[in-house]
């Protein structure tokens, strides 16, 4: 790939704004200019700051360096001519509890930045909305939703919503029609571990992912009606039995989030365990919207259809559905020719391999009080050696956009240190993976460590956090350790199986 296809001030220095110096600039120059159209395999040894990208059927558009913040949630949101990027962040390093905002010229603590991605290429920082004060997980707004006031029920139809987790405290929603200028329209306060939530446009029915005090457990499911923002309205408590205040016994493994499709397919998918211990759940959301809401046993499996349970080494982070997938394979049976499918992505937690693989599961939801696994898939180790190259290997989540250009065809996972994986589903009993990009190591890219026999060892490494894509088809992935986003789209062999030209 072309030099010129970076942002010219990227590519001049790798980085946006002043960070850096010449010395650090010039070596990722040098890096950049040993990318070629042609892919590039995985490495043997451990990259290292000067080395290029790895690249199979995807090419870099664009790049930021995001100011260094911790990057978790990208959400692409189109807003009349332009494409808005909004991107949730964790909490500072303990280096850099507050980085540098140059158009501010303020230290401030991480929270949502926002760009115009109209042109990929030239991706334009516009504003960084700060966070809650604190490092890693516990500050930061690391979850991003967007939805228009002209979808919303009782929305302001000129506004354009936000909805964000904050840190350990909060939700916010701000009204960002005009993005370099976000305003704050309302808090919902009194929480802990707020993280991944999901919010239905068209209807305004949020399900945050809270910390409520009084349950047993540090993350729940509040349901609210926000179809007006600026007047939040309480559903719901939901979790699984012996989670609700005043129960006993062992306590079930946590939320992670729910993907929601709506009232017309009326199901929600809850992922808990995150890397151990997890299961699906699926819910029929008009009984979890209007049932009994007093969280008893029994009112919490009120509209409960089943329960996936997986291995005690695995977990869900994000589950994904995927309904009415027609199989080619099954085209001449009487029955079964589409299939109702769930992608089911667990989180690597522990650096340099500490823990069991977590990976991508397929289950197939056709028959829903009887899911089945039918297939997985992970990036082989020994493919980059990616124990060795420190931080984590292992999944983390998949792209959430049902947009019809990758839609049923392709998931995009984020892979940690093995960067974004392409899979091609069309054939969700035998997933192929037809892409993948490692993005480079950067001048901001943050170490990862870990104690053997009493001593730290650290490792600079590339930690691939999230991935969202837009209906252009641009792939946009973000870095937990500092290192930016990049905007990719694909070619090749992975280009023909989204169907694109």
């Amino acid at each position: 790939m072309a030099l010129d296809a970076l942002p010219y001030r990227e590519a001049k220095t790798g980085i946006s704004g002043a960070r850096g110096d010449k010395t650090m600039r010039h070596v990722w120059l040098a890096a950049l200019c040993l990318i070629t159209s042609a892919s590039m395999g995985a490495r043997a040894d451990a990259p290292k700051l000067g080395d290029p990208p790895e690249a199979m059927n995807m090419e870099l558009v664009g790049y930021n360096d995001l100011q260094a913040r911790a990057a978790y949630q990208p959400t692409i949101h189109r807003q009349g001519n332009r494409y808005i990027a909004y991107i949730g962040h964790h909490g500072g390093t303990d280096a850099v509890p507050n980085p540098l905002n140059p158009i501010t010229g303020k230290a401030e603590p991480n929270g949502t930045s926002i760009l115009d991605v109209t042109d990929p290429v030239h991706p334009r920082y516009l504003a960084h909305i700060p966070g809650e004060p604190g490092t890693y997980e516990s500050g930061g707004a690391q979850m991003a939703r967007v939805c228009d006031g002209a979808s919303l029920p009782k929305g302001d139809k000129s506004a354009v919503y936000l909805l964000r987790a904050e840190g350990q405290q909060a939700h916010e929603i701000y009204n960002v029609a005009d993005p370099e200028h976000p305003v704050l329209i309302t808090r919902i306060t009194g929480l802990k571990d707020t993280h991944k939530n999901f919010w239905e446009c068209d209807t305004g029915i949020a399900y945050l992912v809270s910390g409520n005090p009084d349950w047993r457990i540090r993350r729940m499911t509040q349901v609210y009606d926000l179809s007006d923002p600026a007047h939040p309205i309480k559903i719901r408590d939901f979790g699984l039995p012996g989670q609700e205040p005043g129960s006993s016994g062992p306590v079930p493994t946590e939320l992670h989030g729910a993907i929601s499709l709506g009232p017309k397919a009326n199901r929600v998918y809850f992922g808990y365990g995150t890397n151990k211990g997890g299961l699906m759940q699926i819910v029929d959301r008009d009984k979890l919207l209007h049932g009994p809401t007093e969280p008893t046993p029994d009112n919490l499996r009120y509209p409960e259809i089943s329960r996936m349970y997986m291995s005690s080494m695995n977990g869900a982070h994000t589950t994904f559905p995927i309904p009415k997938m027609p199989i080619a394979e099954f085209a001449h049976d009487k029955q079964g020719s589409t299939r109702d499918i769930v992608v089911i992505v667990d989180e690597g937690l522990v650096n340099e391999c500490n823990e069991p693989r977590q990976m991508v599961w397929l289950a197939d939801v056709t028959v829903e009080t009887r899911p089945m696994m039918i297939s997985s898939y992970t990036v082989r180790e020994a493919s980059g050696n990616f124990c060795e190259r420190g931080g984590r290997f292992g999944s983390h989540s998949s792209a959430e956009s049902m947009d019809p250009v990758y839609y049923g065809k392709l998931v995009v996972i984020s892979f940690f240190n093995a960067g974004v994986r392409v899979l091609d589903i069309r054939d969700p009993y035998h997933p192929t993976e037809v892409g993948y990009f490692i993005p480079a190591i950067t001048p901001n890219t943050d170490k990862r460590c870990v104690t053997i026999d009493g001593h730290e060892r650290c490792k600079v490494a590339i930690q691939t956090n999230n991935v969202e894509y837009d209906d252009r088809g641009y792939i946009y992935a973000v870095d937990r350790a500092n290192s930016g986003l990049s905007i990719l789209k694909l070619t090749g062999a992975a280009r023909e199986a989204a169907g694109l030209k």
